[in-house]
């Protein structure tokens, strides 16, 4: 069982990274969350990235965190049934680990829905399963990084693009991260930039 990788970045893209350790590059799968907090690390440099093992018959994958807590995020929601790994890193691409635990101890299936691939079904199953559970987590996050989303999701500019980004057709709650993302990179930039970027990352 691996319980972290701590080595080189090799390589980074928004869905994946590899992490060298001792010569061995390990590819491992992870979320829009992890993927603006590495890019904050930068490519060459020493990271340290949790990890949570996928065995499966055909295959053997790594899923990357950053935090122990997007980790534990990730293992709750894999243990709900009808939602597998790929799934479970979809809702945390579209939602921050705070928020994630904001709606499911809220019951707020609206906004979980709006992730893609959830229907509303799912969404209810996530919020009944994992009400109880995932109170505990939200000790981990730590409360600087909740402060920080909510100060750029009520940015005007954050709020124009998404809508921008909604009326292309794509799905609100993943489109808001990545803009959350764009914005927290490069604070000034313009909504037509942000847009741009955006439609880059979906």
């Amino acid at each position: 069982m691996i319980e972290y990788l701590k080595g080189t970045l090799a390589e980074l893209q928004p869905a994946a990274a590899v992490v060298e350790c001792g010569g061995v590059g390990y590819c491992v799968n992870i979320s829009l969350n992890t993927y603006s907090a590495l890019q904050q690390q930068g490519e060459g440099n020493v990271v340290k990235v949790f990890v949570e093992e996928s065995i499966r018959e055909d295959a053997h994958l790594l899923y990357g965190f950053t935090t122990k807590a997007e980790r534990t995020l990730f293992a709750l929601l894999t243990s709900v049934s009808g939602v597998g790994a790929a799934t479970a890193r979809m809702i945390l691409s579209a939602l921050s680990p705070i928020e994630l635990v904001d709606v499911v101890s809220t019951g707020n299936e609206r906004l979980l829905k709006g992730v893609k691939g959830i229907g509303l079904k799912t969404a209810q199953r996530i919020i009944v399963d994992l009400k109880d559970k995932i109170v505990a987590v939200s000790a981990e996050i730590p409360a600087a990084a909740g402060a920080k989303a909510q100060t750029v999701a009520m940015s005007p500019i954050a709020e124009e693009a998404v809508a921008a980004l909604t009326a292309l057709g794509f799905s609100p709650a993943p489109s808001h991260k990545v803009v959350l993302a764009i914005i927290g990179e490069e604070p000034d930039a313009t909504v037509e930039k942000v847009i741009k970027l955006a439609l880059k990352r979906l």
